[in-house]
């Protein structure tokens, strides 16, 4: 019996990590994730990249709970998740840094990048929430310095 649990865990394991999204076609997933764990690491952070247009996400950095979890847009009242600014993005929405307080006291905050990743048909979109969150300017510039590191896009010295 417990063979046969095993078996069935393993391969639910096999079967989630074959419909994951990998990295974008020509990047290491190891060392995408690495340069976006070293900007912005932290386990209340979400990363997504998609193709542009049709938002078939190809990357993300975090779980889909992670990612679809709503915080405060930073825009009136409403709220929105990860899932939801690529979604956003991938239709051409203009580049966004934005963020706001997620307490009542300010201890805590949410940040949100998103926008198109240079030379490349993708677009990204991140959110941060917590005690430490950074604000959605600093997520845009450090995820630049991480695709660059990576591979995804050019260094900025170079464009």
């Amino acid at each position: 019996m417990n063979v046969r649990l095993a078996l069935a865990a393993g391969l639910a394991a096999l079967t989630a990590a074959a419909c994951s999204p990998q990295a974008p076609e020509g990047v290491s997933k190891p060392a995408l994730d690495a340069a976006v764990s070293k900007a912005l690491g932290d386990p209340n952070t979400c990363v997504l990249i998609a193709k542009a247009g049709s938002g078939k996400v190809v990357y993300r950095y975090n779980t889909h709970v992670a990612c679809g979890r709503k915080y405060l847009a930073c825009e009136g009242d409403a709220s929105r998740s990860a899932d939801d600014l690529l979604a956003a993005a991938a239709k051409g929405a203009p580049t966004l840094a934005a963020s706001c307080p997620t307490s009542a006291d300010g201890s805590r905050s949410v940040g949100w990048a998103a926008g198109p990743i240079p030379d490349r048909d993708l677009v990204f979109a991140a959110v941060m929430e917590g005690d430490k969150a950074l604000p959605g300017r600093v997520m845009g510039e450090r995820l630049q310095g991480a695709f660059e590191k990576a591979g995804l896009m050019p260094s900025s010295t170079s464009r």
